[in-house]
């Protein structure tokens, strides 16, 4: 019985010891965090052009509308690979054909069939942009809409940026904890605010091919930005 009273009791004890000792040590779940954003922004100089080209054609009848159509697109690539542009640098993006009607007094006349070939190319070698558009409005392009630059290591530039962002993020939290008399003991979590965000096109008039033959387009590129912004959680102590 007294065995059994003395094991009981160092039993209590250890029990006791060990609830001591795990109230008396923090969780990590119990130590105060600082939530910090942190924002940067690349710049860089763009080295690639998208621009969408397209062709329109009208006729009598449909028939007649995509052969015209067909004819003009055809030259105007043809001029864009004699231009040295690659095989995947060209790709069509809409083409369609569609009825045109006059209204008068309520009654609806078929006018025309209008057939439209639109494209989007791909440019790699910057100074070669503003030959290649006109070239494509001599051989019979009817429309440019508009000319997007972007990089050719968008990657790389994004990646720069989201480290630079975390830095940004990680200087703010030890200011924070400094303010309060404390220190980051440690990064918790780092979460990316991403969103995809594709350079916007810049609207480039229309040139007929008389002043395509006068004086080459001007392009100027500028420079793009490439921006990352983070959210940090560390816990501080």
């Amino acid at each position: 019985m007294l065995i059994l009273t003395t094991t009981a009791a160092v039993a209590a004890m250890a029990w006791a010891s060990l609830a001591t000792a795990q109230t008396s040590a923090p969780k990590e779940s119990d130590l105060p965090v600082v939530v910090t954003s942190g924002e940067a922004t690349v710049k860089r100089a763009p080295d690639r052009a998208f621009v969408a080209i397209s062709a329109e054609s009208r006729a009598k009848t449909s028939r007649e509308a995509q052969k015209a159509n067909a004819d003009a697109m055809t030259a105007v690539l043809a001029k864009l690979k004699s231009a040295g542009l690659a095989g995947d640098a060209i790709q069509t993006t809409n083409y369609d054909i569609q009825p045109e009607f006059d209204y008068n007094n309520g009654k609806q006349t078929l006018r025309d069939y209008v057939a439209r070939n639109a494209i989007e190319v791909r440019v790699d070698d910057l100074p070669k942009l503003g030959d290649i558009l006109d070239l494509a409005v001599g051989a019979g392009a009817t429309s440019v809409a508009g000319v997007r630059f972007d990089l050719k290591d968008r990657t790389g530039a994004e990646r720069e940026a989201l480290q630079k962002a975390v830095e940004d993020a990680r200087a703010r939290a030890n200011a924070a904890a400094a303010g309060a008399g404390l220190k980051v003991e440690r990064i918790v979590r780092i979460e990316e605010q991403r969103a995809t965000v594709m350079p916007p096109p810049r609207p480039m008039a229309m040139r007929n091919m008389a002043m395509a033959e006068t004086a080459p387009t001007p392009v100027v590129a500028g420079d793009l930005e490439i921006r990352a912004t983070v959210t940090l959680t560390a816990a501080i102590r």
